[in-house]
């Protein structure tokens, strides 16, 4: 699917927004700050009354969602959340391969770093779906997102590196069931959703492309 990025022209852009004063709140795996600015208005091109924001700093991410055409499967991890124990089905989420970005690295070297530690897969065909914003509203976290195809016949497994108290549980589940159940509230992360309703759009020509 091709973009078009001048469907909705933007009228504003970082000139447009006039930074008074910065406050740092926290530094430790997060960094918070208060920010005090004041911004152009769409009605009469002006600038706003000055605001004051918290924004939280965040490392850019990478998702990646594993799927195996020959068998029609997807892999998704399990693991603890804390920002999930309010959540009904408790703090436990079926989420895609994911990992953060350090410093000197590329999206798809974090991909494959990732797979390893997450999902004990090394041969991957990385296909990439498109990024977007968590939170705008107070974070600037950054996630790349991708379709791994791999191959999954070996099943799931328990993942991650105990120095980082990663406890991860993979499952390989049929890709029609988990269609059959996205919008039940199971799959509560947008990582999750936005790559599964993008494979359930592409996943005949994957499928094809793998027979050819």
């Amino acid at each position: 699917m091709s973009e078009n990025p001048e469907l909705v022209p933007t009228q504003f852009g970082l000139s447009d927004v006039d930074v008074i004063e910065r406050k740092t709140l926290y530094r430790g795996f997060y960094y918070a700050e208060k920010v005090t600015l004041r911004h152009r208005l769409f009605r009469d091109n002006q600038w706003c009354e000055p605001l004051t924001r918290e924004l939280i700093h965040h490392k850019q991410a990478v998702g990646v969602l594993l799927y195996d055409p020959a068998l029609d499967q997807v892999a998704l991890v399990e693991q603890f959340r804390i920002g999930a124990m309010a959540e009904a089905t408790g703090p436990w989420l079926l989420e895609v391969v994911a990992g953060m970005v350090e410093a000197g690295e590329t999206p798809q070297e974090v991909a494959r770093r990732e797979l390893v530690e997450e999902a004990g897969i090394e041969q991957v065909e990385l296909h990439y779906i498109g990024n977007y914003l968590a939170t705008p509203g107070g974070c600037d976290e950054k996630l790349y997102l991708y379709c791994g195809l791999c191959d999954l016949s070996g099943g799931g497994g328990l993942f991650g590196l105990a120095e980082e108290n990663e406890d991860i549980k993979m499952h390989v589940l049929a890709a029609d069931e988990v269609f059959a159940q996205l919008y039940t509230g199971r799959w509560n992360n947008p990582a999750a959703l936005i790559t599964l309703q993008w494979l359930q759009y592409n996943r005949d020509s994957l499928t094809q492309s793998c027979e050819g």
